[in-house]
């Protein structure tokens, strides 16, 4: 075999290894090398159910997004991406299916074709749904990451793990609302989306299409951007209700509109640091999004009114009864007929005047109503700040209180050492002299010796001091006189050494 051909064989082991574990195990915490599209490599807390599968979307040997799909719904609870440059309009490609959800010894380990997967996987459709799912009914499949925000848009989002049934004019408002937020408001307030996380969901209603796959009440996105010193987070909510149109919450609220009020973000995206200004920069894109969406809906609305069939609607000139009708009604009608037409501008610029003073009204009702609940979130926010606060000095008075006696009775003990140790010393006092007269009989007994020594040495010492005094005065006398003997000339002999 030759060198290159030894080498493709190599790519391709290296590629199917990259490619298994799609299926994320239930007993790993995570979603495995997914967990990187999650804020701090957490997934959200509180989502997770019996009926859920972790999914690990891969697409040329890399990772491209999460999921965590319902088996019980058939549409997915959540996906998890990064911010991608967005991608151009494209044909759209088949849609794919996930084998191993209905058949884990499945030995296709990607999303797969439908019609490939229908040979070779057992009760494929048992617990996902199937593009024939989507046939004859009003509901198309919609990407809950929508293909407008990824670059991946060939093959990647158009998983049916991925997709939910959305009425198609409201899968096109899902996708405009989030291409326009992400590239005007959420991108660039994230550093271009290097540190931008988002999560996208739906949550199901009790409607399903052929009592298969749940049709979502809502489908939901939450932002987290983790830029330094400029992080923020956000969610948006759209219903799928008709006219409904984006709507921007916090994250802590719209975690209560979910099933079982999880936790999005760990730590809430870092809430303690979060950039308020960028915040509202992003409100002020929302709006702007939000008149457009409202701009475009009236549109759509007053479109059927100039054809014909609005124009039917309307009151219309009356008809000749006949034909043979005479020129007295032939004028009648030419008269008649400037003033319907005339009536008729007026009610429809009427209807175009309330239409458009009731969505000004509903846009400065929600205004207020989104400043009032910003300032009672705030107020609440500040009342069990100052409550916890208050709770916490109060928690503290007991110790400190402690710490205060322990000081006051080390302050008394000490006291009273000093106390005693001055009352030791003052009845030391007549103590000593007691102890001192009581040992001076013995003191004075045992001095007796040697006072009589020193006596006896005083006595010895004076007698040895009269007797050299004596012979000392003895000797001058003999030498006074022996130098007057020498003197007068007389020599005085000695017999003996030692005699005159």
């Amino acid at each position: 075999m030759r060198p290159a051909r030894w080498i493709a064989l190599g790519s391709l082991l290296a590629l199917a290894g990259l490619l298994e574990g799609r299926l994320v195990g239930e007993e790993e915490a995570g979603f495995g090398e997914c967990d990187r599209f999650f804020y701090a490599g957490t997934p959200p807390a509180g989502l997770a159910a019996e009926a859920h599968v972790k999914i690990c979307q891969r697409f040329e040997g890399a990772e491209r997004f999460a999921t965590l799909y319902s088996r019980r719904d058939r549409i997915p609870v959540y996906s998890a991406f990064r911010a991608a440059r967005p991608a151009a309009a494209g044909a759209e490609p088949r849609w794919l299916v996930e084998p191993q959800i209905d058949d884990p010894t499945s030995h296709l380990e990607e999303a797969s074709d439908e019609a490939d997967a229908l040979t070779s996987v057992n009760s494929l459709g048992s617990q996902q749904a199937l593009s024939t799912d989507y046939l004859d009914s009003d509901d198309q499949s919609g990407q809950v990451y929508p293909v407008s925000l990824s670059d991946d848009f060939q093959v990647a989002t158009f998983a049916l793990t991925n997709a939910a049934p959305m009425a198609p004019s409201f899968r096109e408002r899902w996708y405009r609302d989030l291409r326009s937020l992400m590239e005007r408001a959420l991108t660039p307030q994230c550093g271009g989306g290097a540190d931008l996380y988002l999560l996208a969901g739906a949550v199901p209603s009790r409607r399903k299409v052929k009592d298969r796959v749940a049709i979502p009440a809502f489908v939901w996105l939450a932002a987290c951007c983790a830029a330094p010193g400029a992080g923020w987070a956000m969610g948006f909510v759209q219903h799928a209700r008709d006219g409904d149109i984006i709507e921007d919450v916090m994250v802590p609220e719209l975690e209560k509109l979910l099933p079982s009020s999880p936790r999005l973000f760990q730590d809430n995206c870092g809430e303690a640091q979060q950039d308020t200004e960028r915040m509202k920069k992003i409100l002020e894109v929302v709006n702007q999004v939000q008149d457009e969406e409202r701009t475009v809906q009236t549109k759509e609305d007053a479109r059927p009114l100039s054809g014909p069939q609005g124009q039917g609607s309307a009151p219309l000139p009356p008809e000749p009864a006949e034909e043979g009708r005479g020129l007295l009604g032939k004028l009648m009608g030419l008269l008649a007929t400037p003033v319907i037409k005339l009536f008729q501008l007026l009610y429809y610029v009427a209807v175009g005047v309330l239409k458009n003073i009731m969505y000004v009204l509903w846009f400065v009702t929600k205004q207020v109503c989104n400043g009032i609940e910003s300032c009672l979130y705030r107020l609440g926010s500040a009342t069990i700040s100052y409550f916890l606060a208050i709770g916490e000095e109060l928690a503290s008075i007991p110790w400190k209180v402690l710490k205060v006696t322990v000081k006051i009775i080390r302050a008394v003990l000490r006291i009273l050492c000093c106390l005693l140790k001055a009352v030791c010393r003052i009845l030391g006092i007549p103590v000593r002299i007691l102890v001192d007269v009581a040992t001076f009989p013995m003191h004075t007994i045992g001095a007796v010796p040697l006072v009589c020594k020193d006596i006896a040495m005083g006595l010895g010492g004076t007698l040895s001091l009269l007797f050299d005094a004596a012979f000392g005065t003895m000797g001058s006398l003999f030498q006074v006189i022996f130098s007057i003997c020498k003197r007068i000339g007389y020599r005085v002999t000695f017999d003996n050494s030692g005699e005159l």
